[in-house]
């Protein structure tokens, strides 16, 4: 019997020949990252235990993103502790405020790779399964530990594979896929398992959709979300990658815990209600929510071509003006590309607020706060109860077409209704 692609990973950083699904492991780290919130307290582990240095100052990132640029007292002062551990330990690559989003930050600056063993004290981690790492989130205890040996252990999850089937249609992108599946399978339809993404329809997505699959990989449950390089996973690594990549695919005899199809070229474009990212429907199903906030960014859409898509719908229109409308683009980058391409130009004229590369909202941060009563879609990755927010507020959220046209019409819609 063959292995999957997370499973070969898992193998390959352990030292054996194979490795199967619930069987503990001790496996080798290859990359580690922590943000302004769950780096403070990884940090306060390290110190605890007396550890005088970690075990490699090149394969540690910290990146203030969250409550950046801080939004008050206390947030300066957790991202003053990570300031100052980063120069302590002269890590390599720490990203001060306004660098950009984590995982949006790291794949741009090729700091992790193909076949590579990643952690992360962030459950959003999994977003590197696009370049076909295994990439998973893991609390700042074990990230701390991490950051001392090298090592961690590891449960091999078992694989679900996912079939993304026929060529997607107009507007439609890997938020659309994902919402579908999720909607499909339900919050906790793949816990603590790999979804390995697959199919015809990946040929035609680009590096950005890829990552926004396997972003959300953890809102159905996932231990990781993975796809198989190919020659666009090339494509983005050519004169970005810091490290040799290794390309693994499954065998063909490898075994899944389950099998599931989802035709691209029939779906429509989604929309999951409040308050769960399982809630996921067809925007026809939708259609008439009123807003009050339209939020275009994060780890998920904060892509250049998810900016590129929402100027394409705003071009000459003008935001509701009931609606408040932000957008972050995820990474410095990112923002100069817009900036010289014209697209933050289009917001701006709109009637945007343009924010700087941050989470702002997405987690309740800061730069778009929503009081009780109020409705916002954004094409973030969780809508949870409370978490924009006031927990009287909702949150839906979509793709950055339907986000665009949304916040011209000043309730939800399709693109197709301008």
């Amino acid at each position: 019997m063959g292995m999957t692609i997370s499973e070969k990973i898992l193998a390959r950083h352990s030292g054996k020949r194979i490795v199967r699904p619930g069987e503990i492991i001790e496996a080798k780290l290859d990359f580690l990252l922590a943000n302004d919130i769950t780096a403070p307290l990884a940090i306060e582990q390290f110190e605890k235990i007396g550890a005088k240095k970690v075990f490699n100052r090149d394969r540690i990132s910290l990146v203030l993103d969250h409550f950046v640029p801080a939004r008050d007292i206390k947030s300066a002062e957790q991202s003053k502790l990570v300031r100052e551990f980063a120069r302590k330990h002269k890590l390599k690559y720490f990203f001060e405020a306004g660098c950009g989003v984590e995982h949006a930050l790291l794949p741009e600056e090729g700091l992790v790779s193909p076949g590579e063993l990643i952690i992360g004290a962030d459950s959003h981690t999994c977003t590197y399964g696009a370049l076909g790492a295994f990439a998973t989130g893991v609390g700042s205890t074990d990230l701390a530990g991490g950051m001392i040996t090298g090592k961690l252990w590891f449960k091999v999850p078992a694989s679900i594979q996912v079939n993304f089937s026929g060529k997607p249609g107009k507007w439609i992108s890997g938020k659309d896929l994902i919402l579908a599946l999720i909607g499909r399978i339900g919050v906790d339809g793949a816990n603590y398992m790999a979804l390995e993404f697959t199919g015809e329809a990946l040929k035609y997505l680009s590096m950005s959709s890829r990552f926004t699959i396997c972003n959300m990989a953890i809102e159905a449950g996932a231990k990781n979300g993975i796809i198989a390089p190919d020659e666009i996973t090339r494509r983005y690594l050519k004169n970005r990658n810091k490290r040799v990549a290794i390309f693994y695919q499954s065998d063909p005899d490898a075994e899944y815990a389950q099998k599931v199809e989802i035709d691209a070229s029939k779906l429509e474009l989604q929309v999951a209600l409040p308050s769960l990212p399982g809630n996921a429907h067809p925007v026809s199903k939708v259609k008439g929510v009123q807003l009050d906030q339209v939020v275009i960014g994060s780890c998920t859409n904060g892509w250049l071509e998810d900016l590129k898509v929402a100027a394409r719908v705003l071009r000459g229109k003008k935001v509701h003006p009931r609606v408040r409308l932000i957008v972050l683009p995820a990474t410095r980058e990112i923002y100069l590309q817009a900036l010289h391409q014209g697209i933050l130009e289009i917001f701006s004229k709109a009637g945007a607020i343009i924010g700087p590369a941050t989470c702002g909202p997405c987690l309740g941060g800061h730069l778009g706060i929503l009081a009780d009563g109020e409705v916002a879609l954004a094409t973030t990755n969780r809508n949870f109860i409370g978490r924009m927010g006031s927990p009287k507020s909702k949150v839906y959220l979509s793709g950055p077409a339907v986000a665009a046209a949304s916040a011209v019409l000043g309730m939800i819609c399709s693109p197709e209704d301008l």
